[in-house]
């Protein structure tokens, strides 16, 4: 772990290289900005004091939270507004804090992604005279933020705080979280009805956002996928078997007619892309 007084500013040529998208939509979308501030720039102060110095002299942090913990999903049009938080700690109280997430390998380097904060300053509850808890939101949209699909995936997430007596503290390196590409499954069970023991196809496609081209195609062949089963009058579904995905995302295969029940598919997703479950497909069985 790397924690940094400061965040080196990105050039103009690495914005440029990392933001190179396809030529169809270059004309109609623009780079997203990367402009990310440093410490001093952020909190207003001449000098950021690293982490690196004595541990007392700095506020500590924890439970550095986003969106609830939960996956930042994003399909084709999605203007996204989530809450970001910590807790930190001083002798002397805690003034503000700042959250955002970056994608790329090196925050000095390659940085070819970045969600900042829509507040210029965090809103901090105190629960004691030197804790507070720090919350801001932070606004991400497909189209303006996401222009290559390479950013779905884990993106870094910066923690930075400000004590009341001007102590820094700084990470670009906190921790991480997804951001994926939405996910979509159909499903369609037939014939319908069937006669008890006789033999149900159940065919899909499980296709994902494609943040270049803003449309859904299928994703590529050897994905797994659960086909489940749930019995008229309950609320569970079970798993059936596993399949693969074919060419184009396409999904096939069969069963045997027991009860009525809603069939469908269910992917649990991947690092770059979101867990889905198909809209169950009733079958009557005769």
């Amino acid at each position: 772990m790397r924690i940094r007084a400061t965040v080196a500013a990105v050039t103009g040529a690495l914005a440029l290289s990392a933001l190179a998208v396809p030529f169809a939509q270059a004309d109609s979308r623009d780079a997203a900005s990367l402009d990310r501030p440093s410490a001093a720039e952020r909190f207003g102060t001449s000098s950021a004091k690293s982490a690196f110095s004595t541990a007392a002299a700095v506020p500590t942090v924890s439970n550095v939270t986003v969106n609830a913990g939960k996956n930042l999903v994003f399909g084709t049009t999605t203007v996204k507004t989530f809450t970001v938080s910590l807790t930190a700690t001083h002798e002397s109280g805690i003034a503000d804090a700042y959250i955002d997430l970056w994608h790329g390998t090196d925050v000095e380097t390659d940085v070819d992604g970045y969600l900042g904060p829509n507040e210029e300053a965090a809103t901090c509850t105190a629960s004691s005279a030197t804790t507070s808890t720090c919350k801001l939101t932070i606004t991400g949209d497909t189209y303006a933020d996401l222009l290559k699909n390479s950013l779905a995936g884990n993106w870094h997430v910066t923690a930075g705080v400000l004590s009341n007596d001007g102590e820094i503290y700084w990470n670009d390196y906190y921790k991480t979280h997804k951001v994926q590409r939405a996910s979509k499954l159909t499903v369609n069970a037939s014939p319908e009805p069937v006669v008890k023991g006789k033999t149900i196809t159940v065919s899909g496609k499980l296709s994902r956002a494609n943040w270049e081209t803003l449309t859904y195609s299928g994703l590529p062949s050897g994905q797994s996928v659960v086909l489940q089963f749930r019995k008229a009058g309950s609320s569970t579904y079970t798993n059936v078997k596993g399949i693969k995905t074919a060419t184009g995302g396409a999904l096939k295969t069969t069963v045997a007619a027991s009860v009525d029940g809603y069939y469908r598919f269910s992917y649990a997703g991947i690092t770059s892309t979101a867990a889905v479950n198909a809209t169950g497909d009733y079958i009557d069985v005769k």
